[in-house]
């Protein structure tokens, strides 16, 4: 196991995850702040309702619980994460009437074709040893008619950008380009694709046909 995946399962990044760790990685990163993602996460989903929901990689469930409180009725929030610190302090801090969290492989999902309305993955795929196998499977338990939305790294034709290739294959995070998840969004048959670049964050958001 890598540097960076390690780091995703010790105990203690779990208990401060939430509260200090991700809005402020994320914020150097993108220049945006949790409440700013989250809001355009309910958007890129366009979730409201009855909706079935997976959150990949859902850490300690500081989205899970947002997404579900945007739901009504039936409606309900999966979050699965590798990580047993992250799923017990997801368990304490975002429970909720309509979240419930699954220790699981995103290689490997454990769920039907088309079981879910929406699917999400926010800043995990690059710590994935397989990633493009991961969003393959967040496709495939996507029903027809519903959204997919992804947040992961990007890497800009720049100095910068060849720099931040080479710091995250040393601590074993993935860096993509600018092509890889809309030419496979495309490939999987997905319309209504959309990307958005934050300085060295990709917002990557489609549609599976009806």
């Amino acid at each position: 196991m890598n540097l960076a995946r390690r780091t995703m399962n010790a105990p203690a990044l779990a208990a401060v995850y939430e509260r200090a760790w991700r809005p402020t990685l994320f914020y150097l990163a993108s220049g945006r702040t949790t409440s700013a993602d989250r809001r355009d996460a309910v958007t890129a989903l366009r979730l409201g309702g009855e909706q079935k929901v997976l959150d990949i990689a859902c850490g300690p469930g500081n989205f899970t619980r947002y997404l579900s409180d945007r739901l009504t009725g039936s409606g309900r929030v999966v979050g699965v994460d590798y990580s047993e610190p992250m799923l017990a302090r997801a368990v304490v801090d975002n429970a909720g009437p309509r979240v419930g969290y699954v220790r699981g492989d995103a290689r490997r999902l454990p769920f039907a074709d088309g079981t879910f309305d929406a699917v999400c993955c926010f800043g995990a795929l690059y710590l994935i040893p397989d990633p493009l196998a991961a969003t393959r499977e967040m496709v495939r338990v996507l029903a027809p008619g519903g959204r997919i939305a992804i947040t992961t790294s990007h890497r800009g034709d720049t100095p910068f950008g060849h720099a931040s290739r080479i710091v995250g294959g040393w601590s074993g995070l993935r860096v993509f380009d600018n092509d890889t998840f809309p030419a496979l969004f495309t490939e999987l048959g997905l319309v209504d694709i959309d990307q958005r670049v934050h300085r060295v964050l990709q917002y990557v958001s489609a549609a599976k046909p009806a």
